[in-house]
């Protein structure tokens, strides 16, 4: 059968090339002894698709859906035009018909010579040195229980050797890029799910604990994961410590305004003088916005307060079945437009500074065109952090993306399904995203929870990412479509938002853009496309770390490093080897640039709000409060 998206043949039709099962039957007898039976079953029972507690079954739905052909050109896909449940294709038939497409017989021999050599290497150290463990580089196998206990080192060697082997396999695979990626996460995904750490019965660490405690290690294991299914998510921390206004969320403010979109907090300022331009904060509304505010010795909005800005910050509504019918345009006009507005009524400045976070900045950008093209020149500065403008380049999550997928999803929630629209829902999000670093933010916390009994420690960071939000279907599905499907909105004039072509390059306001060197989910050369496309002053600056860690920095904490330059090359790669690196963190020249669009220093406000605008609530608000 061909490819779905290349011409190449299975590897048994090809010329000279061995069957599925002629190149895999060498491997097969240590491939048993590393990935047993039940290590497939189980994860052969975990669809890859559209289904309620599929891995990826909601930010990009049904990745490799029978719409546009089999996942990987494969047999056995649903027919087209099954519905999003059938869509769902267990990763095991993924890895299962790698043998049937093509690999250069040349390289799939010297793979088989490496793996029988590294497989009789292992086995005879097993044999004839019994007291001594073969080496096993990777954490999850550390604890002493693995290196002491024969059987548990040749298996997790061996599962080693089989994971190496695999990606390897995938990585040779004869297929355009896009397709080889998804083979490749796909395998990577089945790799880190059958790891011997994961099984109860093959965890010497988890075994040895049972036996310790008399069990009660297992005991509470199982209250873990009846905990967990009741709350719907896997719990990477102790959600019990935390409380959103009390001891996360603290900066003191007042909710400003609300709509059926968001909430306006302005906070109290923090300095006996603020700059008369006023700081504007557009969060994610992928998540809530108090990671930006998680304790006060890590909180961006009390450093900003701290600056002398006067700070507001829009707090998104978690959606409902009220809201689920929004779109796009609904978001920039009722959401970034009317907070802009506000913000310059409220502090009585014609142009204030403001700031994106992630999608947040997608949206505000979006806002700030839409107001160019109108003829209001809203903003003195323009600060995107970790944000897409351009989605040329976006990372791994592009690997999802295809007609078939974005198809799927407007028929199931966009303006195109029977209800005309319903909602996206928060834990969906949150299990995608988790899966992009499976062995970190998935197995890592079924292993400890569950198999060990123990109880993840307090982190207010990991508390926050469990915290899910709701999107509302059309909104969602339009910019899934028009931002990582087709990439319009970086094309001047291609959309057309709240009634006006869209243009990013008509912002002439000074932007400030950062990106995260190590971020998964923008990468750091998509977030520098954005110079590309805006037209003002530009400055770019890169953090190490990733998506959350690398913005979340105080200075303080003397943590990581920040590169800086002045020349904005086409190419990020040019831009970074001329960028010079520097200590610490970033906020301390964001806070000294955006002074010097702040306008002149004023007495600070001695309440929030304004007689127009009176407080409502105190900071945080209901909104932020509202579980998915």
């Amino acid at each position: 059968m061909k490819h779905s998206e290349t011409t190449s043949q299975p590897a048994d039709q090809a010329a000279g090339g061995p069957s599925g099962g002629a190149w895999a039957a060498p491997f097969s007898a240590p491939f048993a002894a590393a990935f047993p039976g039940p290590f497939q079953a189980a994860f052969n029972a975990m669809p890859f698709g559209a289904s309620a507690g599929a891995p990826f079954g909601g930010f990009f739905s049904a990745p490799f859906s029978a719409s546009s052909g089999p996942p990987f050109g494969l047999p056995g896909a649903p027919a087209a035009g099954a519905g999003a449940g059938s869509l769902a294709v267990p990763i095991g038939e993924a890895i299962a018909a790698l043998g049937q497409l093509k690999v250069p017989l040349p390289e799939l021999a010297e793979m088989q010579a490496d793996y029988l050599q590294e497989a009789a290497r292992i086995w005879n150290t097993a044999v004839s040195q019994p007291g001594q463990s073969p080496a096993l580089p990777d954490r999850r196998f550390a604890a002493a229980d693995w290196s002491g206990t024969p059987g548990a080192a040749y298996t997790a060697a061996m599962y080693l050797l089989n994971a190496r082997t695999l990606m390897k396999l995938a990585d040779k695979v004869e297929a355009d890029e896009k397709t080889r990626q998804r083979i490749r996460f796909a395998v990577q995904q089945w790799v880190d799910a059958c790891a011997p750490s994961n099984f109860l019965a093959f965890n010497p660490e988890a075994l040895r604990k049972a036996l310790e405690t008399g069990g009660d290690s297992i005991n509470r294991g199982l209250q873990h994961l009846l905990q967990d299914l009741k709350q719907g998510h896997l719990s990477q921390t102790d959600e019990s410590v935390f409380e959103v206004g009390r001891n996360v969320a603290t900066t003191e403010g007042s909710v400003v305004f609300e709509n059926e979109l968001f909430q306006l907090i302005e906070y109290k300022p923090l300095t006996e003088q603020v700059y008369e331009r006023p700081l504007l904060i557009v969060p994610p509304c992928i998540n809530k916005y108090y990671i930006l505010d998680l304790q006060p010795d890590n909180s961006l909005v009390r450093y900003a307060a701290e600056q002398g800005l006067r700070v507001f910050l829009v707090s998104w509504r978690n959606a409902d079945e009220s809201i689920a019918q929004l779109s796009w345009d609904d978001y920039i006009e009722k959401a970034a437009i009317k907070a802009i507005h506000l913000t310059q009524e409220i502090s009585g400045s014609e142009q204030i500074n403001t700031l994106g976070f992630c999608v947040g900045g997608t949206i505000l950008g979006s806002a700030l065109a839409v107001l160019d093209a109108r003829g209001e020149k809203a903003a003195s500065s323009l600060t995107l952090l970790t944000a897409f403008l351009d989605f040329a380049d976006t990372g791994v999550l592009d690997l999802f993306i295809d007609e078939a997928a974005v198809q799927v999803r407007e028929l199931g929630i966009g303006e195109r399904s029977p209800s005309g629209g319903g909602l996206l829902r928060g834990q969906e999000l949150a299990t995608t995203f988790s899966f992009l670093r499976p062995n970190d933010l998935v197995w890592n916390y079924v292993v400890g929870n569950y198999l060990k009994g123990e109880m993840p420690p307090p982190f207010d960071l990991l508390y926050w990412n469990s915290d899910s939000t709701n999107l509302p279907g059309p909104m969602y599905c339009w910019y899934l479509r028009n931002a990582y499907l087709e990439n319009k909105l970086s094309q001047p004039g291609a959309l057309t938002v709240c009634g006006v072509p869209l243009d990013f390059g008509r912002i002439d306001a000074p932007a400030f853009i950062y990106g995260s060197r190590e971020d998964h989910i923008v990468p750091w050369e998509g977030a520098y496309a954005s110079t590309r496309l805006l037209k003002g002053e530009r400055r770019f600056v890169l953090g190490a770390s990733g998506h959350i860690a690398g913005v979340i920095n105080h200075p303080a904490k003397k943590k990581r490093s920040h590169w800086v330059g002045d020349h904005l090359p086409t190419d990020p790669k040019e831009w970074l080897a001329g960028a010079t690196e520097q200590p610490g963190s970033w906020w301390t020249g964001w806070a000294e640039w955006i002074r010097s669009h702040s306008g002149q220093q004023i007495a600070a406000p001695r309440a929030q709000g304004s007689a127009a605008y009176p407080p409502i609530e105190a900071a945080p608000g209901r909104y932020v409060k509202q579980k998915a």
